[in-house]
């Protein structure tokens, strides 16, 4: 499918920014701004390495370095957590005593300003009322948190003297920004030429809270969402008010936009998706090229790289010692690691663990989440001391050696809107087993052994029997060396770093500021008949 765009009244076609979805861009911004550099701010609620509790935070401090290689300027800012050493990441204090309204009073925050990687502007919020707490999420008041948060980073630009030309918010934490742009900055000069871009990294989070979030947000004047839909009429929904507000949306992968339209996926707001599916698009997260990188990675007992990819079965026997499991290079290790929840598919590896038990493999589980899914985990570590080492949390450097230790890479996940583990394991030539769903669908192509293509093994019902014959499939193909080793360069030849994404997120910025220009036309010309 091709954009449509108008200059001097004749159709230009051009290729939509995901490669699937299209765009309408007005002609003179696809005449004015085409190849002009960008300026770029990026809000979310974590950002690595500075705070993480999941992949929001692998996008937010990955994406802007390779906005910034592109020769953009991109900035980020996040709440400063009471987690986030001052001293140790070199911050400075820029602003002091900024004044951000909150339910009509102005509430002071300092910002602070330090570098990712040493590259990119990162501003940080301090409030430690707000965000001075054992944690990031799930307290009483993160509506008013979050809202506040949202607010601040509008506020701050001012006094920096920063005015983007897009505003990239992620997920329900920040989604309000564009709401607010909208209803309470439209008048002013400095901001309302700003388009924003929403990305939903996970629809099952969407910010759900009571009527005062309005007032929290000063936006109580302009009404309700109401779009007479089942279980979105009495409430408020930050991620649904983002969702009508923002020029441009997307999804970190192709099929996952197109899973969330349908009410299987789509998490009740299917219905205000279909109606706002002209501005919904999937891009695919890469990953970190330079944290994920099997040739330079100090957990590593030995680096390797494509042409080195016999040196991975060093890894393996440090990583079977350390866990705990016979050192045996014949024996395959199938590496998971995963918060523990229905969602990852654990319910279809808990009914085939009496099976895997009987195959001849070793499994290697880093992970937390539910209890019962970290007992069973536990249990069948007691009870088959050879075959299954159970870490039950999270530790970065573990997680690593497993990437590079196993040979394959379990992920039989329920719905996964991109997902992070498979990139990681195609990098480091591990072979995932995934369920085709969302980002997974996206990113792995099964094994066809006449034609030697394919980096994984891919099952599509979500049903344990098809999740049990991939794992055979797989042990068999590692029984044969030649098609193993073929299979393990085409995972590590497939580009999964940020590269190829960045151009995209860069199209859709353009298609934005497209859409925010047209909107802001059509709004000069035109009574706005909603009320929210």
């Amino acid at each position: 499918m091709v954009a449509v765009a108008r200059e001097d009244g004749k159709p230009v076609e051009q290729l939509p920014p995901t490669g699937s979805i299209p765009v309408r861009v007005p002609g003179d911004v696809f005449r004015g701004r085409q190849n002009q550099p960008l300026k770029i701010l990026l809000v979310a609620a974590e950002v690595a390495p500075f705070a993480k509790v999941g992949g929001l935070a692998d996008v937010a401090g990955a994406l802007p370095k390779a906005l910034k290689a592109m020769g953009h300027d991109v900035r980020v800012v996040m709440p400063r957590y009471g987690s986030i050493d001052v001293e140790k990441y070199g911050l400075r204090r820029i602003v002091t005593n900024l004044g951000v309204p909150l339910a009509h009073q102005p509430v002071n925050a300092d910002v602070l300003e330090g570098r990712i990687a040493g590259e990119v502007p990162i501003y940080f919020i301090d409030n430690q009322q707000f965000f001075g707490r054992d944690g990031m999420y799930g307290f009483w008041d993160d509506d008013a948190r979050f809202i506040y948060f949202s607010r601040a980073a509008l506020e701050m630009l001012r006094p920096l003297d920063f005015r983007p030309d897009v505003i990239h918010v992620n997920d329900w934490h920040t989604a309000v920004i564009p709401n607010m742009l909208a209803r309470l900055y439209a008048a002013d000069p400095f901001y309302a030429d700003i388009a924003t871009v929403l990305t939903i990294h996970n629809l099952a989070f969407q910010g759900v809270f009571g009527y005062g979030a309005l007032n929290l947000a000063d936006l109580e004047q302009w009404g309700l969402i109401k779009p007479g839909m089942p279980g979105l009429d009495d409430i408020v929904n930050l991620l649904g008010r983002g969702l009508f507000f923002s020029d441009v949306v997307n999804t970190v992968s192709n099929r996952y936009a197109e899973e969330i339209l349908t009410p299987e996926y789509g998490e009740k707001m299917d219905p205000l998706l279909r109606v706002f599916r002209s501005k919904l698009h999937g891009i695919i997260n890469g990953i970190d090229y330079d944290v994920f990188n099997p040739l330079t990675d100090a957990s590593l007992v030995a680096p390797y790289d494509i042409a080195s990819i016999e040196k991975k079965v060093e890894n393996k026997l440090a990583l079977q010692k350390q866990v705990g499991l016979p050192q045996d290079p014949a024996i395959p290790v199938i590496g998971l690691i995963s918060r523990l929840y229905d969602q990852k598919g654990l319910d279809l590896i808990a009914n085939i663990m009496w099976g895997l038990m009987r195959l001849n493999l070793q499994l290697v589980v880093l992970g937390a989440g539910d209890a019962r899914y970290e007992e069973m985990f536990r249990a069948n570590a007691r009870d088959n001391p050879g075959k299954v080492s159970a870490t039950i949390g999270f530790k970065p450097v573990l997680a690593q050696q497993i990437y590079a230790g196993s040979d394959m890479f379990l992920m039989p996940s329920r719905f996964e809107p991109c997902g992070l583990g498979q990139l990681i394991s195609l990098r480091y030539g591990t072979i995932p087993i995934v369920r085709a769903t969302g980002g997974l669908a996206d990113t792995i192509d099964d094994w066809d052994p006449v034609q030697q293509t394919g980096n994984g093994f891919v099952f599509t019902a979500y049903d344990h029997w098809d999740l049990f014959a991939q794992v055979v499939r797989a042990l068999e193909t590692f029984r044969q060396a030649s098609p193993w080793r073929r299979l393990q360069a085409n995972a590590m030849s497939t580009d999964v770093s940020w590269g190829n994404s960045a151009e995209k997120y860069v199209g859709l910025y353009r298609a934005a500021m497209g859409n925010h220009a047209e909107s802001r036309e059509y709004s000069a010309a035109a009574t706005d008949p909603y009320s929210w």
